[in-house]
């Protein structure tokens, strides 16, 4: 079943990951948890999304978290499918939207569900990769034909190759680096930035040369 979303609802439902959600970048979950289940029956309904931060210390399993925290600025997750693959477990698939930034240490309520108040962070402006950047933009095109040809959904369509924020996001959630380095590639508000980072990495690692 496939799922529209609505804008940021006050306050947002968080649902802290390991991981860092880029915008525009495809999150698959499993969930089994009831303030998770909650959660993704009140988004269907209300045609609203959630917000995902990655933690930054702690665990957070289980109804309480004491001591969890989260980055303060995350992405919003929209649904875009949801199938019950079997009793009590969801299988979810979910696309990033805009940033947020969270305005204060985020609650959890007594159902163990964190929320927050937060602001959206204004998108990327749609910029052409300069010319020097061709070469990444070319790497990111035969990796995403590769996967696509291996039946791998790893980056969502309509490939985007003359938006440098979408070329940035999509290599930062390829690369091999700490979830601290794609946090920060996240949140640079800069496109161009960001994909000069990108390039960077990939000349040093010799994925293509200068």
């Amino acid at each position: 079943m496939t799922v529209a979303a609505a804008p940021m609802p006050d306050p947002l439902p968080l649902f802290p990951l390991q991981t860092v959600l880029f915008p525009g970048g495809l999150l698959p979950l499993k969930v089994f948890e009831a303030r998770y289940l909650d959660l993704i029956s009140h988004c269907m309904r209300a045609r609203e999304p959630f917000g995902v931060a990655c933690i930054i210390r702690g665990n957070e399993a289980g109804s309480a978290a004491d001591g969890m925290r989260i980055e303060a600025v995350g992405v919003l997750a929209h649904l875009e499918d949801v199938d019950a693959e079997q009793a009590g477990i969801l299988k979810v698939s979910c696309t990033g939207g805009s940033r947020f930034r969270l305005l204060q240490a985020p609650v959890q309520r007594p159902d163990g569900l964190w929320v927050g108040t937060a602001k959206t962070v204004p998108d990327d402006d749609h910029v052409a990769p300069e010319p020097h950047f061709e070469q990444t933009v070319e790497a990111l095109k035969q990796a995403a034909y590769a996967l696509a040809a291996q039946g791998v959904r790893a980056i969502g369509q309509p490939y985007r190759w003359a938006d440098a924020g979408w070329v940035a996001n999509r290599w930062s959630e390829l690369l091999p680096v700490s979830l601290v380095a794609k946090q920060r590639l996240m949140e640079l508000e800069d496109p161009l930035a960001r994909l000069r980072l990108v390039d960077e990495f990939l000349r040093s690692r010799r994925v293509h040369k200068d």
